[in-house]
């Protein structure tokens, strides 16, 4: 029996300046697959199980990763899955 791997739309994929200037390439690339994925990366376990609730009732999805420097930022994917932002957390 085959696995099916969850996923959504990620909508028009954004990010912010400071975010391309400070963030490796690659590395931003590698999570956004995971955030695509449903793998919320380094979330706490309150925003990891609001993100299940939200994958399924359709509101905001929001994964927490760092960069090979350590640097962490984020990735947001709106409720209307409209658009996805990669932002550091200052940008916010």
């Amino acid at each position: 029996m085959a696995t099916r791997t969850r996923s959504f739309r990620l909508g028009q994929t954004v990010i912010t300046p400071n975010a391309q200037t400070t963030l490796h390439p690659e590395d931003i690339f590698n999570a956004l697959g995971r955030h695509a994925r449903c793998d919320w990366g380094d979330c706490c376990k309150e925003d990891w199980q609001e993100n299940e609730l939200s994958l399924r009732e359709g509101f905001r999805l929001f994964s927490v990763y760092h960069d090979r420097a350590g640097t962490k930022f984020w990735i947001i994917t709106e409720c209307d899955r409209s658009a996805t932002t990669i932002l550091l957390p200052e940008d916010y």
